[in-house]
């Protein structure tokens, strides 16, 4: 394969995308199995507020990200939360993740976004300026792996609720 592009998710995208998001994530010791069913009750309910992936110069979905709202106990708006981000397995660890989650980032913020927030590695996600912030929290996982990156606007405090469609 010499290249892949990063485009919106396109209408007739939604099989290859529910393919891709369960061979990236089988196996993983964190996963359920659960992520491509996310990803179309996200789509379903019209909470899929940013969905893009990078299709390899045949058309092939290599990879996928996508972006939804996500409540704030303060009533602060415009937060969105990250994830699932899927990468087909053979292509994982060339940085097409990366570049996902920063044109999505840059999209989002184009479109008026006051921040993000990602339950994830920290390592990983602190290299797109995602940090855990103790005002901001999500109950269950240890807290230092719920993070945020503020985009505009102040910092909001409180619990953090994700759409329905995560279960």
């Amino acid at each position: 394969m010499s290249g892949w592009a990063i485009r919106s998710e396109r209408p007739g995208d939604e099989a290859a995308i529910g393919t891709l998001t369960a061979a990236a994530f089988a196996g993983h010791p964190y996963s359920d199995g659960g992520e491509p069913a996310i990803v179309e009750r996200l789509r379903a309910s019209g909470e899929l507020t940013l969905s893009l992936v990078a299709a390899a110069d045949d058309g092939a979905v290599i990879g996928h990200v996508a972006f939804s709202p996500v409540t704030i106990e303060d009533g602060t708006g415009k937060w969105f939360g990250l994830g699932p981000v899927s990468v087909f397995p053979p292509n994982q660890g060339s940085g097409i993740g990366s570049a996902l989650i920063r044109e999505g980032l840059a999209r989002l913020g184009e479109q008026g976004a006051a921040g993000c927030v990602v339950l994830g590695e920290p390592a990983y996600y602190g290299r797109f300026g995602f940090a855990h912030d103790p005002a901001l929290t999500y109950p269950g996982p240890p807290p230092e792996y719920f993070q945020r990156l503020l985009l505009r606007g102040e910092p909001p405090r409180g619990t953090v609720s994700y759409s329905a469609a995560f279960g």
